[in-house]
């Protein structure tokens, strides 16, 4: 048995299949990322997994793909977690931007996004994932992020500069102190994850006309320092995968129109079609070298 799993900051995905792709069980976890995870950390979580441990020992090979997982050192952190909890398996740890670019890959060269906590971009030819610019993380950067538009929402809401009826709602549903805010980014952990969190008011309120065009000046900028980085851009399918893109859909497209991308496919929970790329073209080379 083969375990595939998508991390990104907040949620893990895990699809568990044999070589042939059919699907046996599928688990969830928090997202689990070495910059903020110990090793430790990560075998405690997964083996408080019940459903999952019932399988550990039986799993063969775990890929995983993960945000933060950007190092040797990073990668690391992770294997040693993993090859704890699956202790006869095989276990490959690579960055969430290489499995994004594996899940959406059908033999073209494509520049492969992601927007979700976070957001990357890479370029992906079948052979190499290659990254034009770097990703800055929640602080300096993952424009158009879940975190991104957290960051805007909390700031414009102390600043008193969110319109009379946002205002309203947003203090109704979060009844939000500065105190509590300054607890949560910056002495707390996760503090992307957090600011990601407020990403759910712009899907309640998405209908009001500043929360809309706070996304597409969001996306436009995502657009802007992560697609046009590549010099061959206006010629590849632009693929995008995370929560941001797959619920303001239209609002991405309309930018991309605006803008001259050619949109490809946009996809929430990649796990699948990741899966899909590991029966095509990981597992079949390996038996056709057999």
């Amino acid at each position: 048995m083969i375990l595939i799993a998508d991390s990104g900051s907040t949620k893990c995905d895990w699809l568990l299949i044999d070589e042939k792709g059919e699907r046996l069980n599928e688990y969830r976890s928090i997202g689990l990322n070495p910059y903020f995870h110990s090793a430790d950390f990560i075998a405690k979580t997964l083996s408080e997994n019940t459903e999952m441990m019932l399988t550990a020992k039986d799993i063969e090979k775990v890929y995983f793909y993960g945000a933060g997982a950007s190092t040797s050192r990073l990668c690391k952190i992770i294997e040693e977690g993993l090859a704890s909890v699956f202790v006869n398996a095989e276990v490959i740890v690579d960055h969430d931007l290489v499995g994004a670019a594996y899940s959406v890959y059908d033999g073209r060269t494509n520049i492969t996004c992601i927007i979700g906590t976070g957001s990357n971009s890479c370029r992906f030819d079948g052979k190499e994932v290659y990254e034009e610019v770097p990703a800055l993380a929640y602080i300096l950067g993952d424009e158009a992020s879940g975190s991104y538009f957290g960051k805007m929402l909390i700031a414009n809401y102390f600043y008193k500069r969110l319109p009379e009826e946002l205002m309203k709602r947003f203090e109704e549903t979060y009844h939000l102190t500065k105190d509590d805010m300054i607890d949560a980014v910056y002495k707390k952990d996760n503090a992307n994850v957090y600011l990601a969190s407020y990403m759910k008011f712009f899907t309640q309120n998405g209908g009001h006309p500043l929360l809309r065009e706070w996304v597409k000046e969001g996306i436009r900028k995502f657009i802007d320092i992560h697609v046009k980085c590549f010099d061959n851009w206006k010629e590849l399918p632009v693929h995008f995968i995370g929560s941001v893109g797959y619920y303001f859909e239209d609002t991405l497209k309309a930018v991309c129109k605006e803008e001259g991308v050619h949109l490809g496919t946009i996809i929430k929970k990649p796990v699948y079609t990741l899966a899909d790329y590991h029966v095509k073209y990981i597992f079949a080379k390996k038996q056709e070298n057999v």
